[in-house]
């Protein structure tokens, strides 16, 4: 009983916390739910009129949706980059940042699910994949298994930071014998994760541009880097809004781990394009869609381009001793293997590998207005969720937020909850 009122005067005062704000804070609040609305509307259209209201065709049946999904799943692995060094190394620095990481993959993993949601024409008949009810179809399926593998490490992910805040706010500390063996099994989970979206690509022996032995292994390269880059952003915002202490040295330690994992990274890039180029099969109509164009079909071209610039030059800034302890070739480093890794995965993975079709047909693909839109509002409900966690969680770390279980065990006085002052 008195563990049920604890958790109820922490959902009680977690809600307090996320209803105060500042005029930025509700500003913030109001735009993501506009771009929300914008994004409802644009998806009800599509619900109505059906996929044909995309830009998708049977020619390119997975596109800019799916390219979304497969980018946000990298962004949900970033949390191993801080797990790895604070609980399997006991480097300090930066252990008090790993709920960070943990709150990135919820709000990546809800973003990813929901861009499934909304590429898929009846998601009404999605109940078939409800075991029990339909028919999952595992260990068969592929499909099956990103669905499984998702799901549990979201499930994974909620019930370690539910746990730590929750113990937390009543003045303790998890059990580490129960919740350092969660937080070690979240490393492969989240490498599995995006192996298996991997391989949902690559087990797709008709479509040569995927089918590859190392798309996995730059699949997890190119997610130590995208994900990192928003956690080192956020990371001075709460040094500079917040009483949270975070080191320069924690923030050094992941910018080297991303110049490590972004060299890896473009490595795995250089042996695809040479094992292409140099053999000079059939099968080089794919890359050669992405870099120079097929018959006169350049749309993707210059993003493609533009996608590896960002890599090579963000590599070399985050290399750099020097430019990755500099606070604005820091920051420029991150908004550019960001972009880089996005145009990659959301342009450069799924377009060229359904251009030209398995007959040959090219299909110049660009996202219709409708998809922008729905996209957007996406994005909007995990920036929104995000900020709502964080702003939850940044007091309960700094102790600003506690429950009483003295209190509230019974005392004729009532729970006494200490809510964090507004940020």
């Amino acid at each position: 009983m008195r563990f049920v009122r604890a958790f109820l005067q922490f959902v009680a005062g977690s809600t307090r916390i996320v209803l105060r704000g500042n005029a930025l804070y509700w500003s913030w609040i109001a735009l993501l739910v506009a771009l929300i609305v914008v994004g409802a509307r644009a998806y009800a259209h599509q619900l109505a009129t059906g996929l044909v209201a995309t830009s998708m065709r049977d020619q390119v049946s997975w596109a800019f949706y799916i390219g979304n999904f497969t980018f946000l799943v990298g962004v949900a692995a970033a949390a191993v980059l801080l797990v790895i060094p604070a609980y399997v190394y006991e480097w300090k620095p930066i252990k008090e940042v790993v709920i960070l990481g943990e709150l990135l993959a919820i709000s990546a993993i809800v973003m990813a699910a929901l861009f499934v949601l909304v590429d898929v024409g009846r998601p009404d008949r999605l109940w078939h994949l409800i075991p029990g009810l339909g028919l999952l179809n595992v260990p068969a399926s592929m499909l099956a298994w990103d669905v499984v593998v998702l799901n549990g490490y979201l499930v994974l992910n909620v019930v370690i930071v539910t746990w730590l805040l929750f113990t937390l706010v009543r003045g303790r500390h998890p059990a580490k014998a129960i919740f350092t063996p969660l937080v070690l099994f979240s490393i492969p989970a989240a490498i599995g994760i995006h192996t298996v979206t991997a391989f949902l690509y690559s087990g797709l022996s008709a479509r040569p541009f995927w089918h590859s032995a190392i798309l996995a292994p730059r699949f997890i390269a190119s997610a130590f880097c995208s994900g990192p880059a928003v956690l080192l952003v956020l990371m001075q915002l709460l040094r500079k809004y917040t009483r949270f202490e975070i080191q320069d040295v924690a923030i050094w330690k992941v910018a080297e781990l991303m110049a490590y994992s972004m060299g890896f990274n473009l490595f795995l890039f250089g042996a695809e394009v040479f094992t292409e180029y140099y053999a000079h099969t059939e099968h080089l109509v794919h890359m050669r869609y992405m870099f120079t164009g097929v018959e006169g079909h350049t749309e993707i071209v210059p993003f493609m381009w533009a996608s590896l610039g960002c890599s090579v030059v963000a590599f070399v800034l985050f290399l750099i001793p020097r430019t990755r302890r500099h606070w604005v070739t820091l920051n420029l480093g991150c908004l550019l293997i960001y972009s880089g890794v996005y145009l990659e995965k959301g342009m450069g993975l799924v377009i060229p590998g359904l251009t030209p079709d398995t007959l040959g047909e090219i299909y110049e693909y660009g996202p219709s207005r409708g998809e922008w839109e729905v996209a957007i509002g996406v994005f909007a409900i995990g920036f929104l969720l995000f900020t709502l966690m964080v702003k939850v969680a940044t007091p309960i770390m700094l102790g600003e937020f506690r429950v009483d279980t003295r209190v509230a065990a019974g005392s004729a006085a009532g729970p006494v909850v200490r809510p964090a002052t507004a940020h």
